[in-house]
């Protein structure tokens, strides 16, 4: 029987998409293992957020609650951990494959003298216990699956790779609140202000709809039409990074090998010709859309409908076409 713990690090009020994937995966990994599934809430509000934990179907949720973790910095962050993992004595730990996860989850890995797998698209359990990774590898143009064996292991989830999990019927868990000593010397870094990017756009990782402009736009005039459309559909604006270093748009954006990685349920390409840094942050895209007026661009080959066509004479018509079907 393996023991599976769910890493939750929520940044927010509230737990979201991200948090219920980690619960979502967890769940059914120990269902597979035979084993039982917990949960590692760490965040400010910790003891108000385990309610929203409980109601998903963990059967313990732990909780650690302290004044060094209003915010946040890994080594607090760590040292809040590493007392959970002392307790709950997990075989797979699985964080979000966010910014957070990426860097709490390999240092907790080190210190469990754990396997660390990252980028992980599918968690399967095996016979004899083991557990089956499967993570994209050369760009997004192949998979290769993992077999751990020798427990433990920890994971990061790829963003929308997995079915959250959501509220269930009954709740029978147990939140088990913990004491843990954190120096504040381990807080190696002081947030003196924080500027909050003005956004009504959904987040990248979670969009369902995605807009995104390269360098074919000719410049960040580009991006007001592709902010319409994207509001249109109720989505988000993406970029790729030639469009962020050239200043067209701000880099919260980036999607790609070396900025985000995203998995919507629709993806429009306009400008972008594909490169294989860009695919890699697009490979679970269930539909693609290329605007590029170069026909031999490649994003061609992965996109499922494509429009060789400058994007000011196509945008355009999809905007009016779409303000003309909302009023109807």
């Amino acid at each position: 029987m393996q023991n599976v713990l769910a890493i939750l690090v929520p940044r927010a009020d509230t737990v979201g998409r991200a948090e219920k994937e980690v619960m979502g995966a967890a769940q059914r990994l120990a269902s597979q293992l035979n084993g039982q599934w917990a949960v590692a809430l760490i965040a400010p509000r910790a003891c108000a957020l385990s309610r929203q934990v409980l109601v998903c179907g963990a059967s313990k949720v732990f909780v650690v609650d302290h004044p060094e973790l209003v915010e946040y910095s890994a080594d607090p962050y760590l040292k809040a951990l590493e007392g959970v993992v002392e307790v709950a004595h997990p075989h797979v730990c699985i964080f979000a494959g966010n910014s957070i996860g990426l860097e709490l989850a390999p240092r907790l890995a080190y210190r469990m003298k754990s396997a660390m797998v990252i980028d992980c698209t599918e968690l399967q359990g095996v016979s004899g216990g083991h557990v089956q990774i499967t993570k994209p590898v050369y760009g997004g143009k192949a998979e290769t699956i993992l077999v751990a064996h020798n427990p433990p292991v920890t994971i990061c989830l790829r963003p929308r790779s997995f079915e959250p999990l959501n509220a269930v019927s009954e709740t029978t868990g147990e939140v088990h609140r913990l004491t843990i000593e954190i120096e504040p010397s381990l807080r190696r870094t002081k947030v003196i202000d924080r500027i909050v990017e003005e956004s009504s756009d959904a987040k990248l990782e979670e969009a369902r709809i995605i807009v995104s402009g390269g360098r074919g736009l000719g410049g960040p005039e580009g991006f007001l039409l592709l902010k319409e459309l994207a509001e249109l559909l109720g989505g988000a604006v993406g970029a790729s990074r030639a469009a962020c270093d050239a200043g067209w748009a701000p880099m919260s954006w980036q999607i790609g090998q070396t900025g985000k990685k995203v998995a919507p349920d629709l993806y429009i390409a306009v400008g972008i010709s594909g490169a294989s840094q860009h695919l890699v942050g697009i490979t679970r895209a269930k539909t693609i859309v290329a605007i590029n007026t170069d026909p031999k661009a490649p994003i061609f080959k992965v996109a499922d409908i494509g429009v060789v066509e400058d994007y000011r004479s196509v945008i355009p018509v999809l905007i009016e076409e779409l303000k003309q079907e909302s009023s109807a």
